[in-house]
């Protein structure tokens, strides 16, 4: 009897013992997770801008500074455009999203104060050689109404006064800023690599071609057609890669096409099954390569080249230099051409800058 008694005795102690290790460790991970005094700020949950939800109808322009890079994107009548493109629309859903983003971003917890230890967290002043990025908010008139340095690290954003070195959590989310590019709608041509039937091309030599393929043929089906229907390709790939082009065009900026400082060098125009034309011209300028388009579009409607030529007309895009070239191969890169001796008269350019 007793020694059943002892036996439950040391079981009860046994899961005491156990019960109280567990609800030791659940105290030990709270006090670990659990915000500590010097993350609570009076700011901790007020509007990051405090202003800017005041001010947001009268905003002129936003500045985003970096350490080697400054756009901004200012209003423009009804419009936001990017000042240094020389006023290129920017993206409207992007825009929104900024706006929203400045008006709801709050402070959260409160971290390093430390100014070596900002970098740590992408808020080192840009100003200053740092990572940040410093966000200038104008009105219509110029006066600067908000401005703060924010960064990221990780999917978590964080953020600072500019005159202060204390940090905080960032409550909320902004479209990504790094990059300028990223707000330009270039997205300028939507072609359809199967819908293209034909390419003229004329090179910087003075060199004309004309290829071709009907409906329905595959990728490498161009071929030469009259007048230089006598050249022979030197390979299928080296005809469609420049036959394709246009449906693979990508610009990385963009900028007033009366800043070109050069003459076109190259001429490219896509033809398509169902009637649409784009002329592409390519300009090897001091800053980079650049392109300028026209579209023509055959029969009612005309909707297509519409839309190309309202988003193009007046405007040059950069290229990296490998698509330039995509449009500007040497015409004796893709053909080789009958010798005169044998009896054909050579091809003449119609190439018109």
């Amino acid at each position: 009897m007793s020694a059943t008694i002892d036996k439950k005795r040391r079981q009860a102690v046994q899961r005491l013992s156990i019960a109280a290790v567990a609800l030791w460790i659940i105290l030990l991970l709270m006090s670990l997770f659990a915000p500590t005094t010097s993350d609570v700020s009076p700011r901790t949950g007020d509007p990051v801008l405090k202003n800017f939800s005041a001010v947001r109808g009268d905003t002129g322009s936003i500045r985003f500074t970096m350490a080697d890079l400054r756009y901004t994107l200012e209003r423009d009548g009804s419009e936001w455009v990017m000042a240094e493109t020389g006023g290129y629309p920017v993206r409207k859903d992007r825009l929104n999203t900024l706006a929203e983003g400045l008006e709801t971003l709050s402070w959260g917890e409160r971290r390093t104060s430390d100014p070596d230890r900002l970098s740590r967290i992408g808020l080192g002043d840009p100003r200053e050689g740092g990572n940040g990025i410093l966000v200038e908010v104008f009105t219509t008139n110029g006066t600067k109404t908000a401005e703060m340095i924010v960064g990221r690290r990780n999917e978590q954003l964080y953020a600072r006064d500019p005159n202060e070195t204390i940090s905080f959590r960032a409550e909320g989310d902004l479209p990504p800023l790094y990059t300028r590019e990223a707000w330009l709608d270039l997205d300028i041509v939507e072609i359809d690599p199967s819908a293209i039937s034909a390419v003229r091309i004329s090179d910087s030599q003075g060199d004309s071609l004309y290829l071709t393929r009907d409906p329905g043929d595959g990728p490498r089906s161009f071929a030469p057609a009259p007048p230089y229907q006598n050249d022979r390709l030197r390979s299928r790939l080296a005809a469609s890669t420049p036959a394709l082009a246009i449906a693979r065009l990508a610009p990385i900026d963009v900028k007033p096409a009366s800043e070109l400082t050069t003459r076109p060098v190259a001429r490219h125009i896509t033809e398509t099954h169902d009637g649409l034309e784009i002329d592409l011209r390519a300009w090897n300028e001091p800053d980079g390569h650049w392109v300028t388009l026209r579209a023509v579009e055959a029969g009612e409607g005309a909707r297509r080249a519409q839309t190309i030529n309202d988003q193009a007309e007046g405007w040059a895009f950069k290229l990296t230099e490998y698509d330039w070239r995509e449009f500007t191969p040497l015409v004796t890169s893709i053909v080789r051409r009958p010798d005169p001796a044998e009896g054909q008269a050579p091809i003449e350019s119609n190439f018109q800058p």
